[in-house]
């Protein structure tokens, strides 16, 4: 099927949630029973505790697909996001700023309960982030929010692996993947975190064997969950024949893309300080698909990524500081 012309870059669906950081000290992840460097889901009880125990905090919209799509916003891509916030402050908070970045999002609010999700952020002097999420009303996107119309205008629908857990975003995200596919366009899915390939690894493999993916983001971490392969080239091996395009970072050992036979290697661009770093994997998904869109080599895209993480780990927050475009067309030309 040839695809009509695209008049959206990525379209996205996930989380809308608002993330509140603070600076913590190890003695007080450990004194709060959390788990350094993960991501742990809470309920409104714990959410409410963990806000209190927090320090001075800065409140900035959040969620891994939004960040990633701040990210390709910025290097000037035509985007819009997908995600489910209540009618309270801080949905008001997350439409604004999504929209202060040019990012089209016209999901209706919902009521006030449950409240819109937020992310409680702690992050130790090491740079490491702890993250304590309540989901909220973000776990209640309806199928009948979709404009499939809209998601079939997007060259590439990217999909935020956390927003499987939940049932009913579950169903709409199915749906989304059969609108883009019906319409000749390409998927893109970040698997997000360790534990949601525990609770859903059965359906991301099918996701998988069954063609349904295109573009496929990992961590190694995740890489080897997935797999059930702790070595990370055999990881490799085993996953990358099954998904035209497999995109695994590595932190500060840089990351590694597969793409129809092609294995490209980069290093990571190198970090002054790293501050925090939230949001790393989604600037780096946003560079690697800014370079896929505009027909970049899968060796420029990939180093389009690391230069995207590696602006957003020296600063708080996972929404890009610095003039993105500038900052790529400086280093990568």
């Amino acid at each position: 099927m040839t695809a009509s012309p695209a008049s959206l870059d990525v379209i996205a669906i996930g989380n809308a949630i608002v993330d509140v950081m603070a600076p913590a000290t190890e003695a007080e992840v450990e004194r709060l029973g959390l788990a350094k460097g993960g991501m742990t889901l809470i309920d409104t009880e714990r959410a409410h505790a963990l806000y209190e125990a927090m320090g001075p905090a800065r409140e900035i919209s959040g969620g891994s697909a939004a960040n990633t799509l701040a990210g390709l916003a910025a290097l000037g891509a035509k985007c819009a996001f997908i995600g489910q916030v209540a009618d309270d402050q801080l949905g008001e908070v997350f439409a604004h700023d999504i929209r202060a970045g040019g990012i089209e999002f016209a999901t209706p609010a919902r009521g006030e309960d449950p409240a819109t999700a937020r992310c409680l952020i702690f992050v130790t002097p090491d740079g490491q982030r702890t993250m304590n999420t309540y989901l909220g009303a973000s776990q209640y996107l309806p199928a009948s929010a979709l404009d499939e119309a809209t998601i079939a205008s997007a060259s590439v629908l990217y999909l935020e692996g956390y927003l499987w857990d939940p049932e009913e975003p579950r169903r709409a995200m199915r749906r989304a993947i059969e609108a883009a596919r019906g319409a000749g366009r390409q998927v893109a899915f970040t698997l997000s975190d360790g534990f949601v390939i525990a609770r859903h690894g059965d359906d991301f493999r099918a996701l998988i064997a069954q063609g349904q993916i295109d573009i496929l983001f990992a961590n190694e971490h995740e890489l080897a969950a997935l797999t059930g392969i702790e070595d990370f080239h055999a990881g490799i091996a085993q996953l990358a024949p099954k998904v035209p395009t497999l995109v695994v970072t590595r932190s500060e050992n840089g990351a590694h893309a597969v793409s129809h036979g092609e294995h490209v290697s980069v290093p990571a661009e190198p970090v002054a300080q790293v501050v925090d770093t939230t949001g790393a994997g989604d600037l780096f998904a946003a560079g690697f698909l800014f370079g896929h869109v505009r027909g970049r080599s899968l060796a420029e895209c990939l180093r389009l990524g690391a230069i995207c993480a590696a602006e957003v780990i020296a600063h708080y927050g996972a929404r890009p500081e610095a003039d993105l475009a500038a900052l790529v067309a400086d280093k990568a030309g």
